[in-house]
Order: structure tokens, then C-alpha cells, then sequence
């Protein structure tokens, strides 16, 4: 099994920042009269961020990490990594993560790397972050996670379109030898790598004029193979069997029970998906905060972003109990148990 104990390393602070421009639901020339109702009460989406053209994740995270410094006080020159997660960088190379440690101005001895990562980033961005820290040679560092999906999902998909937004955030650690450990349980299944893919654009079909030609599909769908497609039913049915397991792995790794914790924060899928696995697991309403019905499903960046949608103050959050699960893209899911007894930062901004 893959589980993974961290010692020495607090979260101090998350950040998110979103696109101000916003997308109803309602408003999508789509459906057909009274369609768009039954998607909505579904997925429980109404509203999504959408970036405008030339935005990008790195763009999102930079703002995010520049509103997490600030808001910590760091100083930059004491920040010694800083890693990237996302599905949608700025470029094909160089990485994301020292474009955006140049506009820092992060010292040259700052450790910089990106992780390409859809839906459980965040899981396993922290899991690699913490574990770079919990020596104790790097003493801060910067976990930046964020996606611009809708950058890639056909305008005419309406499979898709209404589900996904965009966003990026920051994650704030610090090396810390009275934090309580943090526990991981992390795993993939690569035979259905298929089940979410964008097919055309990398190096095993690179661009070309065919990559452009619309295909109409039986569920109404048209896109092109520079567009994601998914195969709902298979990661419907991934979903509401995963996400129960490997939070119920996790519990059990770390000793715990749902009644020992005090929020549950799932990867921001649907509705209907988030509730049937809440229910597997009988974990009250209260306990499991949710941020799709105005962002969507902002893929890796779900977790960071309903944490900063549904708390606003540091007092509400210090010194709760935290299991946060995540699947999908890859296939791959994971679930991590931690305790937050040093937050000093929160904070949600509009990218301008």
C-alpha cells in the first residue's frame, strides 16, 4: 500500500485567487428548455470562474503565492522550494514553476519543479512538498496547485462545459518540530489512463490539421482531440468507489474515525457524486464543506479553493482535524489526514 508519514512540517497558510469573469449556467446556449435545470439540480454547479484569453494557471498561482507571502510576512529570500502542480501550464517548457519563481523574485537557491497532475494534485502535491521539508534542511516552502481547464473543454461540449471552472492556489509549509504527522494514502490505476484525456498536442499525437475537425458525439457533444473528453459512467462509478476507500484507508492508517474529525474536504467533482460518497462513509452535513455550486469543478485545485471559500477567518480552522480526499485524471486518488494547529493565513482574491 502506498502511505506515506510526515513528520516536522505545518501548513501555515492557503490561498486562492479565480478569474473575476463568471459563467452561468443559465446562461449556456446549449440545452433545450428546462435542460439546464436538471444539470444544475445534478451537479449541483450553477456558476463557474472562467479565465479571459491569454490567462493562464501560472498566472492565477503567481497571484495567489504573492497574497500568501504577504499575507505571512515572509521574507522571499527565505523560501527554499516551490512546486507546481497543474494539467494546464503556461508552456510546453520551461516549467511553470521558475517562471513564476523569477516573477518572485525567489532566490536562485529556491528548489523549483512542476508535477503534472489533474484532480488529486493537491494530495499529492503536498505529499512531495512535505516530505522535501520534514528534513529540515528546507525550512518554507510554496505549494502552488491550480488549473485552467475551461481552456480546453469545447465551448459546444455540453457534457463538460457546465461543470468546470478555473483557479489557482498556494499552500503555505514550514518545517516545524512539534507538528503532528501528516498521513498519506496515495494511489493510481494507469489502464484507464483513457477515461480522461485530451488526446492531440503532446508527443504521441503532436498537432496537426485533424487535431482542429469537430466530431459530433451521441451524447450531444462536439469537440475536437485538442478537447478533453471523459467517459462519465466510468468515472462516476471510479469515484463514488475510491473516494470511499482510500478516505476509509487513510482513517485507519492514522488511528482515526469520522468522529475524530472535524472536516472532510472532497474533491469538488458533482453533487450528486460528493453525496453519494459522503453517505457510503455517514459523515454529517456539517462536516463536508462544498464550493461547487459558484466555482465548479476546478480540478486540482478544488481542495485549497473550497478551504478558502467556506472559511474566512483562521480561528475557525486552528486546531481542526482535516481529511482531505481527491480523484480523477489519471486515474489516480489519494487522501491525506492532518491536523491544523498553526494557520496564520487564509485569503481568497479576484485576478485583475
Amino acid at each position: 500500500m502506498a502511505h506515506q508519514i510526515i513528520k516536522n512540517v505545518s501548513i501555515v497558510g492557503i490561498t486562492t485567487c479565480v478569474p473575476r469573469n463568471v459563467e452561468e449556467n443559465t446562461s449556456l446556449p446549449l440545452f433545450k428548455e428546462g435542460e439546464v435545470e436538471k444539470v444544475i439540480l445534478s451537479t449541483g454547479i450553477e456558476r463557474r470562474r472562467i479565465v479571459d484569453p491569454g490567462v493562464t494557471s501560472g498566472d492565477l498561482c503567481y497571484k495567489a503565492a504573492e497574497d500568501l507571502i504577504q499575507g505571512l510576512g515572509w521574507n522571499n529570500e527565505e523560501i527554499d522550494c516551490l512546486i507546481f502542480v497543474s494539467q494546464t501550464q503556461d508552456y510546453i517548457l520551461p516549467a511553470t514553476s521558475c517562471v513564476i519563481q523569477g516573477k518572485l523574485r525567489l532566490p536562485n537557491s529556491c528548489c523549483c519543479f512542476d508535477i503534472s497532475y489533474g484532480c488529486s494534485g493537491w494530495v499529492y502535491g503536498l505529499s512531495v512538498i512535505s516530505a522535501m521539508i520534514s528534513t529540515g534542511i528546507m525550512k518554507k516552502g510554496l505549494l502552488l496547485v491550480g488549473d485552467t481547464t475551461s481552456t480546453f473543454k469545447s465551448a459546444k461540449d455540453k457534457t463538460a462545459r457546465p461543470l468546470f471552472g478555473d483557479a489557482g492556489t498556494a499552500t503555505a509549509l514550514v518545517f516545524d518540530p512539534n507538528a503532528e504527522d501528516i498521513k498519506f494514502a496515495l494511489y493510481a490505476n494507469g489502464n484507464k489512463f483513457d477515461s480522461i484525456i485530451v488526446t492531440d498536442g503532446g508527443c504521441r499525437n503532436p498537432f496537426s490539421v485533424s487535431s482542429l475537425e469537430e466530431t459530433e458525439y451521441e451524447d450531444g457533444a462536439i469537440r475536437t482531440p485538442m478537447h478533453s473528453a471523459m467517459n462519465g459512467m466510468d468515472v462516476f462509478s471510479f469515484g463514488i468507489t475510491k473516494g470511499p476507500e482510500v478516505t476509509k484507508d487513510v482513517l485507519e492508517f492514522a488511528g482515526k474515525t469520522v468522529d475524530d474529525v472535524d472536516f472532510f474536504i472532497f474533491h469538488q467533482a458533482n453533487k450528486f457524486m460528493n453525496e453519494k460518497i459522503r453517505k457510503k462513509l455517514k459523515i454529517a452535513e456539517e462536516k463536508v464543506p462544498y464550493s461547487m455550486k459558484d466555482f465548479g469543478n476546478v480540478s486540482c485545485a478544488t481542495i485549497p479553493l473550497t478551504i478558502n471559500y467556506r472559511f474566512k477567518e483562521v480561528a475557525e480552522l486552528q486546531g481542526k482535524e482535516i481529511v482531505a480526499t481527491a480523484f480523477g485524471v489519471g486515474l489516480s486518488w489519494g487522501s491525506t489526514s492532518f491536523k491544523l494547529n498553526d494557520i496564520k493565513y487564509l485569503g481568497m482574491s479576484e485576478y485583475e
